[in-house]
């Protein structure tokens, strides 16, 4: 109770930016975090600083932090350690040279743990939006086992490795999304300027209509009347569909599985997930961390219920004493080749190196089959672009060429 009301009694920590000069009359500038005004001022009367401005710091301001940010943040930190830089003035060097102030406040928020006494894992902890446990569970095995700098490293190389596979999948999915999106707003601009257009010309023929430009007038019709309904409800009914995705467990789930079973593209989900379930357990696996410990974080960092639920009962084969080839080939996710790897990584002790020739492998695969559907994708979705606009054309002018017939 007396530990819980201390910490009631402690003041929340924010951001303070503050001016002053020092005792050189040098005008200098900063950040600190404290739990108010006065400590700012206090702590910097002690370093013998004369305040002149301390300002509270808006928690918005300054933009988000992307996994690129924490990408880039960690492959700094990385090389400053490997170079011989201490830690604090490394946070220092990184902090100040970041263009995004959200990134900064962060690392300074982070060099403010670090200077109180938390380990550095402790510190990325109290992160958890953007370091997850495979980060905080390497940095952790960094600081005991004195190798931080070495394992700053691998996790730079993994995360730069991950950040790059998702990049190609979205790369390969945002090309036909975008044309679709192109190809809806092509066809309703046609529906509800264009037709109309025609069917008042059509209307004084007096003639009766081909049956194709009569459904395509129809179509015409309910888009005028309807737009709004029609639009409104295409833009609510995705941006609904990818919040409930976003928001809701059993859509996910759902989604995962669905994923892994659309034509071509499911293909490549596939092997993007095998290429991150391998590229973590590797990389968890030769910064010293045991196996079952290490498949803790491996399910999540997949990316996919499937495999995060196979990680859960491989986890439980290997606790029971089973080895980890015979626990992947029980789980039914994994294709031959990565068992027969992991089998030869076992015997041979060398897990760890086959795993990362694994995730090598299926990577150079996603890269060739972000290559062949870029290739594929462009003459498929223009014969079906050609197909819809064509329909519509040709279905508008019939009526004109009959008219040239009957002349």
């Amino acid at each position: 109770m007396a530990t819980a009301a201390a910490a009631a009694a402690k003041p929340k920590e924010v951001t303070f930016s503050w001016e002053g000069k020092d005792k050189a009359g040098k005008v200098v500038k900063g950040e600190m975090r404290a739990g108010g005004e006065a400590m700012v001022n206090a702590t910097l009367r002690r370093q013998g600083i004369m305040i002149t401005k301390v300002k509270k710091q808006s928690a918005r301001g300054g933009g988000s932090i992307t996994e690129k940010d924490i990408t880039l943040f960690t492959r700094q930190m990385a090389t400053m350690m490997k170079a011989g830089v201490p830690l604090l003035q490394s946070f220092d060097i990184v902090g100040k040279g970041h263009s995004n102030p959200a990134v900064a406040r962060l690392l300074l928020s982070l060099k403010t743990e670090v200077e109180t006494g938390s380990s550095l894992a402790a510190a990325f902890r109290k992160y958890p939006l953007y370091f997850d446990n495979l980060f905080c569970n390497l940095v952790g095995a960094g600081e005991q086992a004195g190798i931080l700098e070495s394992l700053l490293d691998r996790l730079a190389i993994y995360k730069e490795k991950t950040l790059a596979i998702k990049s190609k999948i979205k790369a390969a999915l945002f090309y036909p999304v975008a044309i679709v999106v192109v190809a809806f707003i092509i066809t309703a601009v046609i529906m509800i300027f264009v037709i109309p257009a025609f069917k008042q010309v059509f209307t004084s023929f007096g003639a009766d209509l081909p049956a194709p430009t009569l459904v395509v007038m129809a179509i015409s019709d309910f888009f005028v009347k309807f737009w709004y309904i029609i639009i409104g409800g295409a833009v609510g009914g995705v941006y609904g569909f990818f919040e409930l995705w976003k928001r809701s467990v059993p859509v996910q789930i759902m989604m995962d599985k669905v994923m892994l079973r659309v034509p071509v593209f499911g293909d490549l989900v596939l092997k993007s997930t095998i290429a991150r379930w391998t590229r973590t357990l590797s990389t968890m696996f030769a910064a010293g961390v045991p196996l079952v410990e290490a498949l803790d974080s491996v399910g999540g960092a997949s990316g996919n219920y499937v495999y995060m639920a196979a990680t859960k009962k491989i986890q439980q084969n290997v606790s029971s004493g089973i080895s980890l080839t015979a626990a992947m080939t029980d789980s039914g996710v994994f294709p031959n080749m990565v068992l027969q790897m992991v089998s030869i990584g076992e015997e041979s002790g060398a897990l760890d190196a086959m795993l990362g020739k694994v995730a090598d492998f299926f990577e150079a695969e996603v890269d060739d089959m972000v290559e062949g559907l870029s290739a594929l994708m462009e003459p498929i979705i223009m014969a079906v672009l050609g197909t819809l606009i064509g329909g519509l054309v040709i279905a508008m002018y019939l009526p004109i060429f009959k008219m040239g017939q009957a002349v």
